[in-house]
């Protein structure tokens, strides 16, 4: 048994989503429970672990140019002297990654976890950890839910504050309700890396937000790779709308936000739940991709501009202000100039909050990948610019329709001489727009972190808002 050193100092480099933070925390928890000195800078730390990103190519670039920056450290100049890749681009391509990336000095997919420390104990002891083969997960059939409970002590993480440990000092936190994804979308590779949809429990995930809550935090993101899934593999489809309620009377969380959700699968009982549930956070990330029917069936999707508009009519009618976000793809294979005038008319229709305009690109194993009629990139390229230049204006006058509203605003950043700066209740945090306190009531305490400050919009710049603190309700 190697012998662990006598110096075991890591730090974790984190990319992609807020998946992705979740899965370093764990990781942070486990290593400090089997006695690392997690450090903030990888130049101190003896391993930078980086967690990286395998989504699409411009996160695959990140994440190698974060694994050659750290390995950049290992120069007699820093502590480092290890550098190790995890994460879905080392989950993905495991060997061919460590073959192709030398600088790395061990590259470690979604198995290797559970038995971390060890890992990094050899690799400081000057010894080789054998490199991630990678194998398509969807051929993995996920454990069933009877039993998960044997297999605890490896992921379902029961001893939260055991296994998870903040890495980031903010009053909020994403919580993962679920992992992997049964959708087989043509475009998308996720299911191959992360394998089949499995839901954790909800008694794990309330005790996780009880163990938060005592962490301090103020809002709970519900992160998945498709949280309106949450459940079906427990047996019960209605499970995400019986968690929210609970969730939201947990003490201490004063919003709960619900992020990734299939317009195809979302039923009317869950809409009535996050309309009616106080604390539940009335934002909608709708994940529409195009509004074109015939070219979302060859996406391997469901809906359409008219089913799509019914439900945001329905949000609408339920919570008149909710927060709506969604993402689309432009450029997919085959498609015409109709499909997508199509899609800019569904844009300008659905008076979207904010819109993120992603340009098609093949990924290696999706079906996509082998369809015909494939766009050259330079119109792909033209077409994200033309939609991102309708986005920009749509999106920008949706801020500007809230000016009046009464909002309540999670205050995230104070800082000496500046006005302070959070999230409103149809604000998500790091991918949607910010709200600035412009002025507050004579007399009234500065807002600190993670206070909740009623306000009324009083202007918007792009998607941001300015926003006037009002005395406490």
């Amino acid at each position: 048994m190697t012998e662990p050193p006598a110096s075991r100092r890591v730090a974790l480099v984190t990319l992609g989503c807020a998946r992705n933070e979740v899965d370093s925390e764990e990781l942070a928890g486990r290593l400090a429970a089997d006695g690392w000195t997690l450090v903030a800078d990888p130049g101190e730390a003896d391993v930078a672990l980086v967690n990286t990103c395998g989504f699409v190519e411009s996160a695959k670039k990140d994440s190698i140019d974060a694994l050659l920056e750290a390995a950049d450290l290992k120069d007699g100049r820093h502590r480092t002297s290890r550098v190790v890749a995890v994460g879905c681009l080392a989950e993905r391509y495991g060997q061919t990654l460590a073959a192709d990336l030398p600088e790395a000095d061990a590259v470690l997919g979604f198995d290797a976890y559970a038995g971390l420390s060890a890992h990094l104990d050899t690799l400081l002891a000057g010894e080789p950890v054998p490199s991630h083969a990678p194998a398509d997960r969807r051929a993995l059939l996920p454990l069933t839910p009877v039993s998960r409970p044997a297999a605890a002590s490896a992921d379902a993480t029961p001893g939260h504050t055991a296994y998870r440990r903040l890495l980031e000092d903010r009053p909020w936190a994403p919580l993962k309700i679920a992992s992997g994804c049964d959708r087989r979308c043509a475009f998308c590779a996720i299911p191959a890396f992360r394998g089949a949809f499995v839901s954790r429990s909800p008694q794990d995930v309330l005790a996780e937000a009880r163990w938060l809550a005592g962490q301090g935090v103020r809002e709970l993101l519900l992160v998945s790779e498709n949280s309106t899934s949450y459940g079906k593999d427990l047996g019960d489809l209605a499970a995400l709308e019986k968690l929210l309620p609970p969730l939201a009377a947990v003490e201490g969380i004063a919003r709960v936000r619900v992020s990734y959700l299939q317009p195809a699968e979302i039923r009317p009982g869950l809409l009535d739940t996050m309309a009616s549930t106080p604390g539940i956070a009335p934002y909608y990330d709708l994940s529409f991709q195009h509004a074109a029917p015939g070219l979302l069936r060859r996406m391997r999707r469901f809906g359409g501009t008219e089913d799509f508009l019914d439900l945001l009519a329905r949000i609408r009618a339920a919570t008149p202000h909710a927060g709506i976000r969604s993402n689309v793809i432009v450029g997919f294979p085959g498609e015409t100039e109709g499909e997508l005038g199509e899609l800019e008319l569904f844009l300008a229709m659905a008076r979207l909050d904010v819109v993120g305009v992603f340009g098609y690109s093949d990924e290696e194993g999706t079906e996509a990948a082998g369809l015909p009629g494939k766009l050259p990139e330079e119109v792909v390229a033209a077409r994200v610019r033309r939609v991102g230049d309708l986005v920009e204006a749509l999106t920008t006058q949706r801020a500007e329709e809230r000016i009046g509203e009464a909002v309540t605003v999670l205050v995230e950043e104070v800082e000496p001489g500046a006005d302070p700066v959070g999230r409103t209740e149809t604000q998500g945090p790091e991918v949607d727009g910010v709200t600035v306190l412009v002025a507050g009531p004579p007399g009234a305490p500065a807002p600190r972190p993670g206070d909740l400050v009623p306000a009324l919009v009083v202007g918007s710049e792009g998607v941001d808002l300015h926003a006037e603190a009002r005395a406490p309700r």
